[in-house]
């Protein structure tokens, strides 16, 4: 049995997200919610409410213990980037991406 949560459209890069889901992949679920609790920055935030809300969709849709959780998958890939036109030098036009992310993790039971 898994349980998954997806937050899709984030607005953070997912060069931002990347290290943090990084410090949690395999851990268990407790040790993980302290991890992302004192990581420093906004990306810690967005992946510790997906986490959470992936450790609630076991724990009542799939009636999982939750002391037995570990985060068996959690990626952040890129979402779509909105373009946006600044004025440059000499009366140009400059380029600036906004970019997205879509964050998702899998729970799993340890046996």
């Amino acid at each position: 049995m898994e349980a998954k949560a997806i937050a899709k459209y984030v607005r953070m890069s997912p060069i931002k997200l990347k290290p943090v889901t990084d410090l949690v992949r395999g851990k268990d679920l407790n040790e993980a919610l302290n991890i992302l609790k004192f990581t420093p920055g906004k990306g810690s935030e967005i992946v510790e409410k997906v986490v959470k809300s992936a450790a609630a969709n076991a724990e009542n849709n799939f009636d999982m213990n939750p002391d037995n959780l570990y985060v068996a998958e959690i990626y952040a890939n890129q979402g779509p980037t909105m373009k946006r036109w600044r004025a440059g030098a000499q009366g140009r036009a400059s380029q600036i991406l906004k970019r997205s992310s879509h964050v998702g993790v899998t729970l799993k039971e340890r046996d």
